[in-house]
């Protein structure tokens, strides 16, 4: 009995959230990369299931968009080792903040091959065709313009190049698969892979050039 209260007092929650976010629509309070960056979110979504899903691989040149308090960057930094780069884009500065202290921390010592930009996935800091992968967890859905931004994505990535997509039911943005997936086509993505369950997916797309 307690199990099922435990489990409709968490689907009430996801329900409140996305009921909240359809009304006021916000980037993740900063509150929330104190949370992403626990011991709790590396047992659910570990850093080496979201690499191997996103395809990043040694000696890429690769965009950490929405990065927040770099749950994921320092590791991603470590995959692509010293002959790729990693750059920690997001439009909080607070969030930023909490990543600069997270490198700093002995265990992070090592990493330096990471870039810090304060900036919006509208004008991304980059130049054309400079990028090997873009990738993002549970971010797309908070952007407001998704046009806009994928559009300056495709900009930036070399032609081929791969943007992945991952997205977690606890998130209260979080979109079906197939909405995903619409939203990449239409920005001139091609699907590569789609990999993962309702719970938790990520969907690796191309960079389509032949249009144009």
């Amino acid at each position: 009995m307690l199990a099922l209260w435990i489990v409709l007092i968490i689907l009430v929650i996801l329900v409140l959230q996305r009921v909240i976010r359809k009304i006021w629509h916000f980037p993740a309070p900063v509150y929330l990369g104190y949370l992403l960056n626990s011991r709790l979110r590396r047992i659910i979504y570990p850093e080496r299931q979201i690499i191997e899903r996103s395809g990043i691989r040694p000696g890429m040149t690769v965009v950490d968009l929405g990065c927040g308090s770099g749950a994921y960057t320092p590791y991603v930094a470590r995959t692509v080792g010293n002959d790729g780069k990693v750059y920690a884009v997001d439009i909080q500065r607070g969030m930023l903040k909490q990543l600069e202290r997270k490198l700093s921390r002995e265990e992070f010592q090592d990493i330096r091959n990471i870039e810090i930009k304060q900036a919006s996935a509208y004008e991304l800091p980059f130049e054309d065709e400079s990028i090997d992968l873009v990738y993002m967890v549970a971010v797309l859905p908070e952007i407001p313009d998704r046009r806009t931004a994928l559009g300056e994505v495709h900009r930036v990535l070399r032609p081929g190049g791969v943007l992945a997509v991952t997205e977690i039911i606890q998130d209260p943005d979080y979109p079906w698969m197939s909405t995903t997936i619409r939203i990449g086509q239409q920005r001139d993505f091609i699907v590569e892979a789609a990999t993962g369950s309702f719970w938790n997916y990520t969907v690796r797309f191309r960079k389509d050039n032949s249009k144009l």
